[in-house]
C-alpha cells in the first residue's frame, strides 16, 4: 500500500507582547516564559516558537501545534488545553492571528510527497513561510480532469525546488480561508524564485486571494522567547 498523508491538526497562533509585558523586569520575563511554554507543551504532541517581529510589525512571535486528529475529540481537547495555557497571561500578550486546518491525503497525487512537511519532526529548517488560500467558484465547477492537468504543472514546477517542503492544510468550513499553506526552506531568496515561477501557472487564475503572508525565523523555543527577554 503505497504511503498516504494521516490526519493531523496543525494551529499557528501570532501574538504580540503587550507594553505591560515590557514594564515587567527581565527576571518575570523569565518566568513567564517558562511557565508559559510549559502549558503550551502539555495541550500538543510537537510545539515550536518562531520568531516573527522584524519580518512584520503586527506580531513578535509565532506559536505552531500540531497533533494527530484521526478522531472526534482531539480539537477540542486541543482548544480547551490552548486556551488554558494562553489565557492568564492574556495581560501581557496580544492574539494577532489564528490560521489552522486539517492535513489528509491530496486528491491530486496518488502517494505522499516526498517534499511533505512531518508536523512531529524535531529538525526544523531555518524559515517558515505561513498564508491562507482561497481558489475562486470557478475552479471548483471545472471538471477533476481539467483542475488534475494544471495540478500537475503546480507540481512539475514544485518538484523542481526539491530542498523546499510544505505542508498544506485544509481548512474548509473551519475558518475563512480554504487551505493553509505553509512552507520550510532553508534559502528565501531561492523560495521567492519558487513563487514568482509558480505565478505564471495556469491554475493562478483560479486564486481568488493568498494573503496576508507570514515569514517567521525557527529557533528552539526557548531561544526564540529570549530574544524578548
Amino acid at each position: 500500500m503505497p504511503e498516504m498523508t494521516p490526519r493531523t491538526l496543525n494551529h499557528f497562533a501570532l501574538f504580540a507582547f503587550k507594553d505591560a509585558y515590557w514594564a515587567l523586569t527581565r527576571e518575570a520575563r523569565a518566568e513567564f516564559h517558562a511557565s508559559w511554554l510549559a502549558s503550551l507543551r502539555a495541550a500538543a504532541r510537537k510545539l515550536d516558537v518562531y520568531q516573527v517581529f522584524p519580518s512584520e510589525d503586527a506580531a513578535d512571535v509565532l506559536v505552531w501545534s500540531a497533533l494527530p486528529a484521526e478522531g472526534k475529540c482531539e480539537t477540542v481537547a486541543f482548544f480547551e488545553q490552548f486556551a488554558r495555557a494562553t489565557n492568564p497571561f492574556r495581560a501581557y500578550l496580544q492574539p494577532a492571528m489564528t490560521l489552522w486546518g486539517y492535513t489528509r491525503p491530496s486528491q491530486y497525487t496518488k502517494t505522499r510527497s516526498s517534499q511533505e512537511i512531518d508536523p512531529f519532526a524535531e529538525a526544523r529548517q531555518p524559515y517558515l513561510v505561513i498564508y491562507p488560500f482561497v481558489k475562486t467558484t470557478e475552479w471548483y465547477l471545472m471538471s477533476r480532469e481539467a483542475r488534475q492537468g494544471m495540478m500537475n504543472e503546480h507540481i512539475r514546477i514544485g518538484k523542481q525546488y526539491e530542498d523546499i517542503t510544505q505542508l498544506l492544510l485544509y481548512s474548509f468550513g473551519v475558518q475563512d480561508q480554504e487551505f493553509v499553506v505553509v512552507y520550510e526552506t532553508d534559502d528565501l531568496p531561492r523560495f521567492s524564485d519558487l513563487v514568482a515561477e509558480l505565478r505564471g501557472a495556469d491554475g493562478r487564475r483560479y486564486t481568488l486571494h493568498d494573503t496576508p503572508l507570514h515569514t517567521a525565523i525557527y529557533h528552539p523555543a526557548e531561544e526564540t522567547l529570549e530574544l524578548w527577554r
